[in-house]
């Protein structure tokens, strides 16, 4: 199965994403969160919104991107690969955001085909809200036309991560965590919640969304941290290993100038390494 460079620069968009006060409650109460202020229609600033929330806004796009490029023949062989998520201002309810997508990236990698889609959401002033980069892999899939498009600010460029990392404690995921998962952040993806489909994909049987892995790895670091939410600037992150469920993530950090690095763990081997938050 092959891909075409050609695909560097199909764009879709934009959609319009209204984000509203229980779209930001949902999404919070799917990653257990605690915290009030997730939940407070009455404060001054309405209900905070995750650090991790554009995600869900930032899906159709990713599917659309599918269709629009050609890649709906390969989706079975599609892996998440690594993330990077740029806030420029927290989200508020009642944003009406614009919200456009497109492939900046690809590269042949070993075990496939590597395509990095950017997803920009924009607001009323035409002010970037958020961006974020996808880094696909589509396993077992060939290159044709070779490397092109511009560096997104992938992975690669983030400097190895401090040695000493400290634990921040365990999170358990139920077994039902990827279906509560998928209707509270809108995101549905068969692999997911469909045990037939799973194995369809060649998977031992249903895993954990990544983006839901990377909240509640973020969700963890913030609370033991004791980081602002609202201050959170940009996460990064590489999607190292499954998460079955149920089971049971513990979470690593360490701060290095700057930067905190963090890491989480599944059944003895990482499930989320590489990542980067910064305030």
């Amino acid at each position: 199965m092959k891909l075409s460079s050609d695909i560097v620069g199909t764009e879709v968009g934009p959609i319009e994403q209204a984000i509203d006060a229980r779209w930001l409650m949902a999404y919070s109460a799917a990653l257990g969160e605690t915290d009030l202020r997730y939940y407070d229609t009455a404060a001054s600033g309405g209900v905070m919104a995750h650090p991790v929330f554009p995600v869900c806004y930032e899906w159709p796009l990713a599917l659309a991107m599918r269709d629009r490029a050609g890649l709906m023949p390969v989706y079975l062989r599609l892996v998440h690969a690594d993330h990077d998520l740029v806030v420029f201002r927290p989200l508020r309810a009642g944003d009406a955001l614009q919200v456009r997508a497109r492939i900046v990236a690809v590269r042949s990698r070993k075990p496939g085909a590597y395509v990095v889609t950017r997803i920009e959401a924009s607001d009323a002033t035409g002010a970037l809200v958020t961006r974020s980069d996808y880094g696909s892999l589509y396993r077992g899939v060939a290159l044709e036309g070779g490397d092109a498009g511009a560096d997104s600010g992938a992975l690669e460029e983030i400097a190895a991560a401090a040695d000493e990392f400290e634990p921040l404690g365990e999170v358990a995921v139920p077994a039902n965590a990827a279906h509560v998962y998928s209707e509270c952040a809108r995101i549905w993806n068969p692999i997911h919640t469909d045990v037939a489909h799973a194995r369809a994909a060649g998977l031992p049987g249903i895993i954990l969304h990544g983006t839901a892995t990377l909240a509640l790895s973020v969700s963890r670091i913030l609370a033991v941290l004791g980081i602002e939410p609202a201050r959170v600037r940009r996460i990064r992150c590489r999607f190292s290993g499954m998460v079955p469920m149920p089971s049971t993530l513990s979470v690593r950090a360490a701060r290095a100038k700057d930067a905190l690095h963090f890491e989480a763990w599944c059944g003895g081997g990482a499930a989320l390494s590489r990542g980067l938050l910064l305030q």
